[in-house]
């Protein structure tokens, strides 16, 4: 059965129902990112072979993903990672259960396959879930969406010549290096391409193409007496943008004060223990909001459907809605829409509109992170669009999007927070973490540690960890920076699932202020 993209966007109620809410126009639009005219038969033929099969549902993604990472040290390239992968990947239901299967080989005929073979998983999958009683699957609904999304960029990352990112790095590495006492320095550029075509039975057709960038380096600084080393990390973050982001960027500006800074590391103090006011930068308090909060609200975590491999978490149904999380002028949101963040897009991986919503509010948490099939299990009557699947052999689930902690009311800066601290460390870049599988317990270190005495920087100390449990820390902070203080942080490296999926995500935040911290020395050598 060979259908067009028209004929194909008009079997069944929905999708006519769609295209007229739609309009022709905008369907047109949708094929701005369109590399093969002939993937419209093929997703045409794949959805009718699902259907013919028996699914009540069916979806099909075409992903071609691409990977490049160029390493180096002093004056040497270490390595260069370059792969593509493309394929096509289809979810159906029937009989109420999941079924799922992908190929590498985007050709008609075998999406017809792949097709008929992800409904017989998702019935073999019907009768195991009759036998254990579980609940079928049932999607929220959505209305079907045409269109076409992708990152906003001046210049394709992946059009830079390598000799040219190669030769940036080596000049970071040189003036690194200069600085008396640092030993090595290593510099890396990583991006990522993502290019996506998402169509459904329900008459969704979208097409999207991200890209992200990131750059940084790390120099070492070495005493040659004693062998004691000491590293001081870039803190520039991972981005979703174009190499317009790279030259605007002060990598090699900084390289030198990266240098001094991590030899400064080397004679610093090592911290005295105990209770501490602690000051946070954006850099590092990203990774605190990450773990704490974004981790405890995934839906499936708190259900323990992550259990055996990831974790349960601390903020369970029951205390939606009573838990005082935060402090009650604090306010944290989920949104995939924030610009140049890591898991911003136009539509997740059910097809669902992203968008921006509150986990906590007021310092009360609020919400959840679902999916179309997530939402119902908590009485939601529409998914939050967390769907995301890293590459197009891998079945999509609920990955957190970009979790941010909304600026002060106030315009204060960091200047003013230090100024008002009269005893505290002020913590900037991330560093080691730790913390219990209910996201609960923690332990966070950084990258540099500055002592404040009287509302005035003092020295830079060593070996600091900060360590509370989720709900009290969040409850000691009393001050935080306004929105010209608010900076976007991230990881293109998040992990979740069995098997591990990888996904990228920032965290916005200004920098905030947290009353008497426990602060850990982390040195047992330096404490005797």
């Amino acid at each position: 059965m060979n259908l067009t993209r028209r004929q194909f966007l008009y079997t069944g109620a929905l999708a006519l129902t769609a295209l007229d809410q739609i309009g022709r126009e905008r369907l047109g639009q949708a094929r701005g990112l369109l590399t093969d005219p002939l993937l419209d038969e093929l997703v045409g033929r794949a959805l009718a072979a699902a259907k013919k099969a028996g699914a009540s549902y069916a979806d099909i993604r075409v992903v071609r993903r691409r990977y490049e990472s160029i390493a180096t040290r002093e004056d040497r390239i270490r390595a260069v990672d370059l792969n593509e992968s493309y394929g096509l990947g289809i979810r159906v239901i029937a009989g109420g259960a999941w079924g799922f299967a992908a190929s590498s080989q985007v050709q008609a005929a075998e999406a017809e396959r792949i097709a008929e073979r992800a409904v017989e998983i998702a019935q073999a999958n019907a009768q195991v879930n009759t036998q254990l009683k579980r609940r079928p699957v049932a999607l929220t609904p959505d209305p079907p969406q045409v269109d076409v999304w992708q990152t906003p960029l001046q210049k394709d990352p992946f059009k830079i010549p390598l000799e040219d990112k190669a030769e940036l790095l080596l000049a970071i590495n040189r003036e690194a290096t200069k600085v008396q006492g640092v030993k090595f320095c290593t510099s890396q550029i990583t991006t990522i391409g993502e290019w996506k075509l998402f169509a459904s039975t329900d008459g969704a057709y979208i097409e999207q193409s991200v890209t992200r960038l990131g750059p940084g380096y790390s120099a070492t600084a070495v005493n040659p007496q004693t062998g004691e080393f000491e590293s001081r990390n870039h803190e520039l973050p991972p981005m979703q943008a174009g190499w317009e982001y790279v030259e605007q960027a002060p990598l090699l500006k900084d390289a030198r004060r990266i240098g001094e800074e991590a030899v400064q590391k080397l004679s610093a103090p090592s911290v005295e223990a105990g209770p501490r006011d602690l000051i946070l930068s954006p850099s590092n308090l990203y990774l605190t909001i990450h773990e704490s909060i974004g981790h405890p609200t995934e839906l499936d975590r708190a259900l323990g459907y992550e259990a055996n491999f990831a974790g349960t978490s601390y903020a369970t149904p029951d205390k939606l809605g009573k838990l005082r999380l935060t402090a009650p002028e604090l306010s944290v949101y989920a949104d995939k829409t924030t610009p140049g963040g890591l898991a911003s897009c136009g539509y997740d991986d059910d097809g669902v509109k992203t968008q921006r919503w509150d986990l906590v509010r007021d310092g009360v948490f609020v919400g959840y992170q679902t999916t179309r099939e997530q939402a119902g299990w908590i009485g939601e009557p529409a998914s939050r669009g967390t769907s995301y699947a890293e590459d197009y052999k891998s079945f999509p689930f609920q990955r957190m999007p970009n979790v941010s902690l909304q600026p002060g009311k106030k315009d204060l800066s960091l200047e003013d927070l230090i100024a008002a601290t009269d005893d505290g460390i002020y913590v900037s870049g991330a560093g080691s973490w730790s913390i219990d599988h209910q996201r609960y317990n923690f332990q966070f270190g950084g990258q540099m540690f500055y002592e404040i005495k009287r509302g005035r920087v003092q020295r830079v100390l060593r070996d600091v960890a900060y360590q509370a449990n989720s709900v009290q820390f969040w409850n000691a902070c009393d001050l935080l920076g306004g929105a010209r203080s608010w900076q976007l942080h991230g990881s293109l490296n998040d992990g979740k699932g069995e098997p591990s999926q990888s996904n990228a995500v920032s965290h916005g935040c200004p920098p905030a202020r947290f009353r008497k911290i426990n602060i850990l020395n982390t040195n047992a050598r330096r404490r005797a």
